[in-house]
């Protein structure tokens, strides 16, 4: 290759890519030696353009995957594409653009975007989730949950977004109640929907956890809170009659307090509970519209805000306690939600808080059952009292503590029939039906005769059609379609319909590791033998964002395969990284929300508005176009090359922080990189080369190197080299990578040679250079290479085994110690290394430092640490 003068990365950095990619260099090996190792990042959206937060993920897998492979592994680094969702269909919309044209575009400008920043992706094994070959098979696998009973279909209350025209799951809706694609308010529409029964398998993702050693404790936290296991007691009500007779119908509640049940002061019932509109008394009736009405347009999240009033009304109907036989009035309150539990509670106002509130705006009574143990009874100034006791005014289990009340309770209930100990979950099952055309079909077909028809596997892919008007309106594109809904009914060859929903797109991102195992199958989704060989995946890489939407399902999904004997492995994912996001220095005019771009600031040190000359908020936020603080990636590479924007984006936060870009950084290691340009540069230029190494190459030069004849300045450069190796080694451990502190030993290294590599001998001067370009490999890819050929080794760096720390380099014949009087530092001494705490004592007392701050008196006490210090006090 040609040499350029100086450090130029626009030079050797593309032509490096091309070469690697017609060596294969990426290639993953299907067998060989080496143990088989899967590092994967979370496949973006083909938005058609990289930003920084991308730049990140998939520079940290990069380096991962490269270390892994120098150390023997065989490396699985695929990379695809979550290609369905809203944006493309919005193309259409608004542009007239074919959505399959749209994206596929945007995965080819995305796919030069990242082979920029010389990332060892396999390309071969490439998917995209909207090309038929994948979506087949994510209709197969939609079929496996059918045919094993856990995808069905049921009327529900859903979440509607009014501008997508589109259902959203309850993960979808963020704290205000806004989808968090479309920003509109949802609302609260009853559809018949399919659903997949997640809560099936409630307990295993809860319980398996705890075999999730390699997951950040956070978000193995958010999932367990998510999926939020209950123990308590259901306990039914039974309805009254205007004459206070039992009607035969009953209102089954869910509590974890059956301790408190002798204080329920009404029944409430979700708005949308199936006998509301039954059990509401005629004078009642305009209130309870009126009322039902109210709740539908608000959302979840304002329904059940702590900090909001509560509200509700009466619907004139009335239970009775099967504990006491006290007759409660049941009301509906906005609090109560049909999706959980069993869309209704009963009110304790003196135990529940929120029960409290209700009562006190409302006049209804609050009765104490619970006290303190070995107090008085709780008087209610403040509130509910929630916390456990002892029973009063609880008839028969006066006298009890909550723990013992709580079983002697339900054994009752169980024994009288009205009620029985019960195990409940906050998750719920997931809703994956959207009214949109594009996404994959649900592969079945609607016949009046047969029901639900699964389409024979041999008919798959139910292909999307391109034959698509986008309106925007109405009912799904797909609906509208008529030649493609109208088809014969597999079983019986009658008219039938087509399902025109399309699947929630999680349901393509559930499996698309697997995958990447065998791509090319087309007989199976993946072989068994495949998917096990390189399942599961030993780290992954994403943002935290995904904590409980991807990651649960995904968790789902392999059990259920597992289940369906597809698979023989418990869990997707061993070790999980959740690298921080990338944040943007941000101006913002405090006064008229408007955000500033940085280049339109003219003074950073007093950054005021160009319009207005009003003074600017400054603060780091997470890149965004609406708050101009993003940072191109081509850019940034068009000016420094990737390595740079690689060594930057590693070295400026440990991987799991939030980073702040600056500019200033960005330059730092641009400086850096130049550095080792000239220092390598400087070391061919005396004639130093790998293909010149004594015979036997450097390996057999370096092992006859004599410790004893090395000059000092050689052994500090061996051991710098040596510690580096250790230091790194550590910081890439398996699941415990400190990318920032591996490229601050790469600075030190530098130092050292800096200092040292030009009085050193041939051999130890090669094996620091080696060693250099070996530890930057992963990190500075092009960079490394470059110089690795100029130094004349063998091969590829890439291709070349993972240095290792010499012990005996690492043995120092002196530390250094420090001196402090009074216990303040007041100099230091090199002392030798296996000094004994009477020599330390007299080497301190003899040394410089002493005779300047003792003034010739003896210390009261010597304090020695040894390897560390000598604290002299007067």
């Amino acid at each position: 290759m040609s040499e350029p003068a100086r450090y130029r990365p626009q030079a050797i950095e593309e032509p490096w890519q091309r070469r690697w990619q017609e060596e294969g260099r990426d290639h993953t090996p299907e067998s060989g030696s080496g143990e088989p190792y899967y590092a994967l990042s979370m496949f973006p959206y083909p938005s058609g353009n990289l930003h920084m937060g991308h730049v990140r993920n998939y520079v940290i897998t990069d380096v991962i995957a490269r270390v892994q492979r120098m150390r023997g592994r065989r490396v699985l680094h695929p990379m695809g594409w979550d290609a369905f969702g809203l944006p493309a269909e919005n193309a259409a919309i608004e542009r007239g653009v074919d959505p399959g044209a749209w994206t596929d575009r945007n995965i080819a400008a995305m796919r030069a975007q990242l082979q920029r920043l010389g990332l060892s992706i396999d390309w071969e094994r490439e998917v995209a989730t909207c090309h038929a070959d994948y979506y087949r098979w994510t209709q197969w696998l939609f079929l496996q949950f059918l045919e094993a009973g856990l995808a069905y279909r049921r009327e529900a209350t859903v979440n509607w977004d009014p501008v997508d025209q589109t259902v959203l799951a309850n993960e979808q809706v963020d704290g205000e109640g806004r989808s968090w694609r479309s920003g509109a308010l949802v609302e609260k529409r009853q559809l018949r929907q399919w659903f997949l029964k997640i809560t099936a398998y409630a307990d295993q993702l809860l319980d398996d956890l705890d075999q999730l050693q390699g997951w950040p404790e956070r978000v193995r936290t958010m999932q367990a809170n998510w999926i939020g296991r209950s123990r308590g007691a259901e306990l039914r009500f039974p309805v009254l009659d205007a004459a206070g007779e039992p009607t035969g119908d009953t209102i089954p509640v869910f509590t974890t307090r059956a301790d408190t049940i002798y204080g329920a002061s009404y029944v409430v019932l979700a708005p949308e509970h199936p006998l509301v509109a039954s059990l509401t008394t005629p004078g009642q009736q305009v209130a309870v519209e009126a009322f039902c009405d109210l709740v539908s347009r608000q959302s979840e999240q304002e329904r059940t805000a702590e900090d909001r009033p509560k509200r509700g009304v009466p619907i004139g109907a009335f239970v009775r306690n099967p504990a006491s036989g006290e007759v409660l009035p049941l009301w509906i309150a906005d609090y109560v939600l049909a999706e959980y539990g069993t869309g209704a509670v009963m009110g304790v106002p003196a135990h529940d808080q929120r029960d409290f509130v209700f009562a006190r705006q409302y006049e209804l009574p609050v009765r104490q059952v619970i006290i303190p143990e070995g107090s008085d009874e709780h008087a209610f100034e403040g509130g509910a009292w929630t916390e456990p006791g002892v029973l009063i005014h609880s008839g028969p289990f006066d006298g009890l503590t909550s723990v013992e009340a709580r079983s002697a309770i339900a054994a009752r209930a169980a024994e009288e029939g009205w009620g029985e100990e019960r195990i409940q979950y906050r998750l719920r099952d997931w809703l994956i039906s959207r009214q949109r055309y594009w996404g994959c079909p649900i592969p079945v077909i609607h016949c009046d005769d047969c029901g639900v028809v699964p389409v024979p596997a041999e008919q798959l892919p139910v292909e999307l059609p391109r034959d698509v008007a986008f309106s925007g309106k109405g009912a799904s594109p797909l609906a509208q379609l008529e030649s493609w809904v109208n088809v014969a009914c597999p079983c019986c060859g009658k008219p039938a319909r087509r399902e025109t929903d399309t699947m929630d797109t999680f349901m393509c991102s559930s499996w698309y590791f697997l995958r990447y195992s065998d791509p090319a199958n087309t007989a199976l989704p993946f072989g068994r033998a495949a998917v096990d060989s390189w399942l599961p995946v030993n780290q992954y890489v994403g943002g935290i964002e995904h904590a409980i939407l991807h990651l649960l399902y995904a968790r789902f999904f392999t059990k259920v395969l597992r289940d369906r004997n597809l698979l023989g492995f418990d869990e997707p994912f061993q070790r999980l990284l959740t690298q921080g996001m990338v944040q943007g220095i941000t101006y913002k005019n405090p006064h008229s929300g408007r955000y500033i771009a940085p280049g339109d600031v003219s003074d950073a040190s007093d950054p005021r508005d160009p319009v207005t000359g009003e003074a600017l908020e400054v603060f780091y936020e997470k890149m965004s176009k609406s708050k101009h603080n993003g940072v191109d990636p081509a850019v940034v590479i068009d000016r420094y090359g990737a390595d740079t924007a690689r060594m930057f984006i590693l070295f400026k936060a440990p991987p799991e922080k939030d980073l702040e870009w600056d500019d200033a950084d960005v330059e730092g290691q641009f400086r850096f990189l130049q550095r080792l340009w000239r220092l390598v540069e400087g070391a061919t230029s005396r004639g130093l080369s790998l293909a010149t190494a004594p015979t036997g190459g450097l390996a057999e030069a370096v092992s006859a190197i004599d410790p004893a004849a090395l000059s000092e300045g050689e052994r500090e450069l061996r051991r710098a080299v040596h510690g580096a190796i250790s230091a790194i080694d550590d910081d890439l451990s398996d699941g415990h990578y400190q990318f920032n502190t591996a490229v601050s030993e790469l600075m030190k290294l530098s130092n050292a040679m800096a200092a040292h590599l030009e009085a050193a001998s041939p051999a130890v001067a090669l094996e620091a250079l080696s060693t250099l370009l070996l530890l930057l490999a992963p990190f500075a890819p092009h960079l490394a290479e470059e110089l690795w050929h100029r130094l004349g080794g063998p091969g590829s760096v890439h291709g070349q085994r993972w240095p290792v720390a010499d012990a005996a380099a690492l043995v120092q014949d002196t530390v250094p110690l420090v001196i402090q009087v009074k216990g303040k530092v007041r100099g230091q001494l090199d002392v030798p290394a296996d000094a004994d705490r009477a020599t330390l004592e007299k080497l301190a007392l003899e040394s410089e430092v002493a005779a300047r701050w003792l003034e010739g008196r003896a210390p009261s006490r010597v304090i020695v640490v040894p390897g560390k210090l000598v604290n002299l006090v007067p």
